[in-house]
């Protein structure tokens, strides 16, 4: 048994939309962007929403997307209950895995990191 939560939303954007894009989400959410330092995130801080939300500069990919991030405490066990229900891995690296689910569309496995895990994750057989 392991725990799992969705964590965040994340709004993927080309290097030449990321400030409209920003600016867009921040206005259409009433949050606060919060650039995350050393990183290609924005946070939007107090968004009108239940999950996280964050913009996320991908370069010079030209195909904007949303991405979701799940949090969970055992990072194998996940991976291999989601490629069971269809998953595919993508990229894997020592601390997280970025995955797609059968229509392609993407999303990354991570610790859990958000101090809601604790009381809004849940579990699930391994």
């Amino acid at each position: 048994m392991h725990r799992i939560m969705l964590r965040e939303v994340i709004i993927d954007a080309p290097a030449d939309r990321f400030d409209a894009v920003t600016a867009f989400w921040s206005g259409a959410l009433a949050a606060t962007p919060h650039p995350v330092p050393g990183e290609p995130f924005v946070g939007l801080r107090d968004a009108a929403a239940l999950p996280h939300v964050a913009t996320q500069d991908i370069g010079d990919d030209p195909v904007p997307r949303y991405h979701l991030d799940i949090e969970t405490d055992d990072l194998e066990a996940e991976i291999a209950r989601l490629t069971a229900l269809g998953a595919t891995v993508r990229t894997r690296y020592d601390d997280y895995a970025v995955l797609a689910d059968p229509a392609g569309l993407l999303f990354c496995l991570l610790p859990p990191v958000s101090e809601e895990f604790a009381t809004r994750s849940r579990t699930v057989a391994d």
